[in-house]
């Protein structure tokens, strides 16, 4: 694991910061931030303090919030880049007063439903699951470490957004939402999947809410002949180059046949919390 931190500081410069921009597909100090806080980095490194305030600096910037549209009483925003901050420096132990703000911004930016959601048509009228998952596991990690209330109640009617749907499906006709949704990846980065999901829900000691079954049961149901899980999309390149959606870490790519690392890393997990391994 070392050497997978290494990696993904190496591009650090004298100061400390990344060279790119903080949300830089994947290389940036956002996204380097998560992976580290996902894969259990030492807390505490000062060395990752210029990358926080990369982050910090750039979601609380002028130009930032005035790009927070409000369209038919709901705040249009991409809620899983501060849930994403939140959740990275708090894991880290580097957060500083400045991730109140965070949470003050998500809270007020939350939807009558519980999540958030970036779509500016003015129809839109249900929170994504891609946008809500990083704010639930962001405020439920404040809640925990803070006792703070007004986390804890953003965090609990998020959890609903989930939970009323199963993790995946419609309420209307109990059909699966999005495809997309089935499909095992690591690292997810944005990208809502059942294993994201059952993760957040793992942290926050709801894994065994009824509501979860479907969701274990289809997980239960990808395991290999070998006894993993694969990773069935990527959404990475694994490149040195400077370019979009880029990582200089080796996640194991995809494979219908072959277990993940990760992947089968995190459904291990999942399945021990649930109680059904």
């Amino acid at each position: 694991m070392k050497n997978i931190f290494k990696t993904l500081l190496s591009e650090q410069q004298k100061d400390g910061t990344i060279p790119h921009h903080p949300y830089s597909k994947w290389k940036g100090a956002h996204w380097v931030l998560l992976q580290l806080a996902d894969l259990g980095y030492p807390p505490g490194g000062r060395e990752l303090i210029p990358l926080r305030n990369q982050v910090y600096e750039w979601l609380l910037s002028e130009s930032h919030l005035k790009s927070v549209k409000i369209i038919n009483d709901k705040a249009r925003r991409c809620g899983s880049q501060e849930g994403n901050a939140i959740f990275s420096t708090l894991t880290l132990g580097i957060s500083d007063q400045r991730v109140e703000q965070l949470i003050s911004n998500l809270v007020k930016w939350q939807w009558p439903d519980g999540g958030w959601n970036c779509d500016k048509k003015p129809s839109a009228h249900t929170s994504s699951f891609h946008e809500a998952l990083p704010p639930f596991r962001a405020l439920a990690l404040h809640a925990r470490i803070t006792a703070c209330k007004t986390s804890r109640r953003a965090a609990e009617k998020a959890a609903e957004l989930f939970l009323s749907r199963e993790m995946f499906l419609r309420k209307k006709d109990g059909k699966v939402m999005d495809p997309g949704f089935k499909k095992l990846a690591y690292p997810a980065y944005w990208h809502y999947n059942i294993l994201a999901g059952l993760k957040a829900m793992a942290e926050v000691g709801l894994i065994n809410d009824p509501r979860c079954r479907p969701a274990l049961d289809l997980l239960e149901s990808k395991r290999l002949p070998d006894g993993g899980w694969p990773a069935e999309v990527k959404y990475y390149r694994v490149s040195g180059e400077e370019a979009n959606g880029t990582t200089l870490v080796d996640w194991g790519g995809a494979s219908k046949i072959k277990s993940n690392p990760y992947v089968t890393a995190d459904a291990r997990l999942v399945l021990r919390s649930a109680g059904r391994i």
